[in-house]
């Protein structure tokens, strides 16, 4: 159902908005179909309009009063005619009232013209009359107040012209008024309703719009929101790394891959050298810095294909696919060669940061994700008590035990 407060905004006596802003927006929204159903409606009721003119040669034959019946009807024809063009390329009545008015008064004067110049049939022309008051207020799409007056002037000059030109006995003119009146009433009445119910069905489709639009908004906020939890979930915070848990499930996929492929792959644990030094002596904040400029290093240092994440703390991972161990040897020593040129503090440019890598590859199709990471951690726990910043494959550790 339509709220109280929708209702409300709709005139009881013409049913148009009480808001100018959202009556003039509802006309600018219906002028296309205005426009078109102007036009028809108006070629309709000049059609029907003309083709009385074989009435009008029956009552009066095709003496001077039929040429003046049919220069009336030329003229009203004509004049409906290229009002119906105009109206079907300009119409609309949001700033164009007068225009669709214009056919109106035209019919009108052109019916009311008819009853001195065929007196004779003022019986018929009543029901023309009548019928012309219902194309006024249902055939031709004009706003209710322009469809109202203009069928007043109507009614009014046609039983006026009716009383002083046809001799109309006041019987007739009694029962002409009461028609008219019915006539008017039940073609306003009809016009009111409709006018309103179009009003609301159009207020009704704006609000649907409005959820809509509000519905896809909060979508896209929703989608937004995930999108940025999936960002906090698979980024670390602080360096901008991929997570622990996103890079396994990367790193994961690239072993399977490699193994599938049978092509070489590497991982190589990264630790920072005397990191909790760092941090007793300058600080955590300072320490944070120090780790998140490693981080940038190392990405600089990297390849595309290269994935690289957190493991936590002062640890780094980096998974390395189609590359073998002596080549992941290279690639480690130029990154510890980079953290090396880095000064701890610019104010002290002798103190240096170093790192300890930790290379592990794959020798058996069987290795798993799991048993490369201990392979290059064991990897990096040799290199830390062989005196730290170096690099230590797996491989040798095993080959020197």
């Amino acid at each position: 159902m339509l709220s109280s407060i929708t209702r409300g905004r709709l005139h009881r006596l013409t049913g148009q908005f009480h808001e100018p802003d959202r009556e003039a927006t509802y006309r600018r929204d219906i002028a296309p179909r205005v426009r078109r159903e102007s036009s028809l409606s108006l070629l309709v009721a000049t059609l029907i309009f003309g083709m009385f003119t074989v009435s009008d040669y029956y009552y009066v034959g095709a003496g001077t009063e039929f040429h003046l019946l049919l220069t009336v009807r030329i003229l009203v024809v004509v004049s409906c005619l290229a009002l119906a063009f105009v109206l079907g390329r300009w119409g609309g009545y949001c700033r164009k009232v007068w225009l669709h008015a214009l056919p109106l008064w035209i019919l009108a004067t052109g019916i009311i013209l008819l009853v001195p110049l065929r007196p004779e049939s003022l019986a018929t022309q009543v029901t023309a009359v009548a019928v012309a008051l219902m194309a006024f207020y249902l055939l031709i799409p004009n706003l209710l107040s322009v469809v109202a007056i203009a069928s007043l002037y109507l009614s009014l000059g046609f039983l006026i012209t009716a009383v002083m030109v046809a001799d109309a006995s006041a019987v007739v003119a009694l029962r002409i008024s009461l028609l008219l009146i019915m006539t008017n009433a039940v073609g306003f009445f009809a016009l009111l309703r409709l006018e309103k119910l179009q009003r609301q069905q159009y207020a009704l489709l704006q609000e649907e719009r409005v959820q809509n639009q509000q519905m896809t908004q909060e979508i896209a906020h929703r989608k937004s929101l995930e999108a940025q939890l999936r960002r906090v979930a698979e980024r670390d915070v602080l360096t901008g790394l991929n997570s622990r848990g996103h890079f396994m499930e990367r790193a994961q996929g690239l072993l399977q891959r490699a193994q599938s492929g049978k092509s070489p792959f590497c991982l190589m644990m990264i630790d920072v050298d005397h990191f909790k030094a760092i941090n007793d002596t300058w600080g955590h904040s300072h320490g944070d810095r120090v780790l998140a400029t490693i981080a940038e290093t190392c990405m600089r240092s990297l390849r595309p294909q290269d994935v690289i994440g957190r493991f936590g703390g002062e640890e780094f991972i980096v998974a390395l696919p189609d590359t073998g161990p002596e080549d992941a040897r290279t690639v480690a020593e130029r990154l510890r060669q980079k953290v090396a040129e880095l000064p701890v503090r610019e104010e002290v440019p002798d103190h240096r940061v170093t790192v300890t890598i930790g290379i592990a590859g794959v020798l058996e199709e069987a290795t798993d994700l799991p048993a490369l990471i201990q392979q290059a951690d064991r990897a990096l726990y040799a290199g830390k008590h062989g005196g730290r910043n170096r690099v230590v494959i797996h491989q040798d550790v095993g080959e020197e035990a």
